[in-house]
């Protein structure tokens, strides 16, 4: 049982927490060998941030939504106003923008490492639509990912490929509002095999120092290679002051984009304690924006998500007891049993009655997941949507 400071702590922690959730993982979505159709799934962009805001309602920690330019914004531009209304009635936010250039045929080879000049003006372009989106939107962040790489040995000068981008986000970083911020994310591969142009955090780092003092690391924790010490790179960022966001999710073999916390929560316990520890060492409150990014093929989506933020409370809750003082003179004095056991009763502790202590204080869902299921919005939302999921539709109005 914790002790009443204790519960002062966690709730505490969960006053300043808040996590973003993606417009993507409410629609039908699947394996590059099918898709797999929910009767309840969004099908309009407008169902998205209905989803979204039902998530947001229940578990007080999901105030924005992340969007994908494209996806959420057919008409480019012209979407922008739609949207942010849209979202607005749903009672939530347009958060991170997220380009697509990895969708388009144009981009088979590549998207700013694309060895056509054509191509890569083209990439750039979108991505100077999406600065303009987020401006539009009140949107901090421009978060890009991008799937350029080869497959095959001699087939792309990964020189040019390095200048290539460095060119590009300078250009973006110089469009951007001093207010916003770029995020370059990183993945070791897939979909290419032999090489991918960000491939690891140090490139990450020297392309967002080359871009600009706006451009910081995005660390999805789906994007390493297996048993890489992802706590340790959260460490060397935040003390470079340059992790600007997380992709949050959970593997087991690569990036399965699973549940967060369903296969290593104490891993994502680690990442959080990092970011404690800097805190209580530094004085200084580092930003950086936290966000879902996971794929829900086969969970019910909405109860998935639901889920994911409570999942996300409850290690950050923990994370948040661990005694960094003590710690502290643990490592000093190099007693690595107690320095370990100090962590590892954090990870333990019992967290559940103060979080739900602080939902009903909030006015919320004791239990969220409960709470939805109890709300009768799935079985609505399947009424309202089936047809259109069971015949494939969907649109973005």
């Amino acid at each position: 049982m914790l002790t009443t400071q204790q519960q002062e702590t966690v709730h505490r922690a969960l006053d300043g927490f808040a996590i973003e959730i993606p417009s993507w993982g409410f629609a039908n979505t699947g394996t590059r060998f099918g898709k797999f159709l929910q009767a309840s799934a969004a099908t309009t962009t407008a169902e998205k941030f209905e989803d979204a805001g039902q998530v947001h309602k229940l578990t007080g920690c999901c105030p924005t939504v992340a969007v994908h330019v494209l996806w959420d914004y057919p008409d480019g531009l012209t979407s922008v106003e739609v949207t942010r209304e849209a979202a607005a009635r749903a009672g939530v936010a347009i958060g991170s923008i997220n380009p697509n250039v990895f969708h388009d045929q144009q981009y088979k080879h590549g998207s700013l490492g694309n060895p056509d000049p054509e191509v890569r003006r083209q990439a750039l372009d979108h991505i100077l639509d999406c600065v303009e989106i987020a401006t539009r939107s009140g949107s901090r962040d421009i978060s890009l990912w991008f799937a350029d790489g080869s497959n095959f040995p001699g087939t792309a000068n990964m020189r040019h490929r390095k200048r290539w981008f460095g060119e590009a986000l300078r250009e973006a970083h110089e469009r951007m509002l001093a207010t916003q911020r770029l995020l370059v994310e990183y993945k070791p591969f897939e979909p290419a095999f032999y090489h991918t142009d960000i491939a690891d955090w140090g490139m990450a780092y020297l392309l967002a120092k080359e871009a600009g003092p706006q451009a910081k690391v995005l660390v999805d924790t789906g994007h390493h290679y297996q048993a890489q010490n992802i706590e340790q790179i959260v460490a060397w960022l935040l003390d470079t002051g340059m992790l600007g966001g997380f992709h949050f999710n959970d593997r087991r073999y690569a990036d399965d984009d699973l549940t967060m916390g369903s296969i290593d929560p104490y891993q994502v316990f680690r990442i959080f304690h990092e970011i404690f520890l800097y805190r209580f060492e530094t004085g200084v409150e580092p930003d950086i924006a936290y966000m879902i990014d996971q794929s829900h093929n086969l969970k019910p989506k909405v109860e998935e998500m639901i889920q994911t933020a409570c999942t996300a409370q409850e290690l950050y809750a923990k994370a948040a007891l661990v005694d960094h003082a003590k710690l502290a003179a643990y490592q000093a004095s190099a007693s690595l049993i107690e320095a370990e056991e100090l962590l590892k009763r954090a990870f333990f502790a019992d967290v559940m009655p103060a979080i739900r202590e602080w939902r009903v204080s909030k006015g919320l869902a004791a239990e969220p997941l409960a709470a939805h299921r109890e709300s009768g919005y799935s079985e609505r939302t399947a009424r309202e949507r089936g047809a259109r999921n069971a015949a494939g539709v969907s649109s973005y109005a």
